[in-house]
């Protein structure tokens, strides 16, 4: 498992499953753009604190940012709001 991809591809799915643009999520969270961007992009790694205030303003519980998942087209939309907060 390549934990830096799978939180990666967690983010953006959760942000556009929210209907947020890069941009909006980034001030939804105080981060900026571009490295929310870097992060998507499996271009950063991320702390602690950070990571936080992802799970934060997506509304989900941190440990669903790790959770490896087949295919990104394998968590139906319902499924993902149920774990929304």
């Amino acid at each position: 498992m390549d934990i830096i991809k799978v939180f990666a591809q967690n983010l953006k799915k959760y942000r556009i499953l929210k209907g947020l643009s890069q941009e909006s999520f980034a001030e939804k969270t105080g981060l900026h753009r571009t490295y929310i961007s870097a992060i998507e992009r499996e271009k950063r790694s991320i702390s602690l604190d950070n990571i936080q205030k992802i799970a934060d303003a997506l509304e989900i519980e941190t440990y669903l940012l790790f959770i490896e998942c087949e295919s990104e087209e394998s968590i139906e939309l319902g499924k993902a709001k149920k774990y929304m907060r």
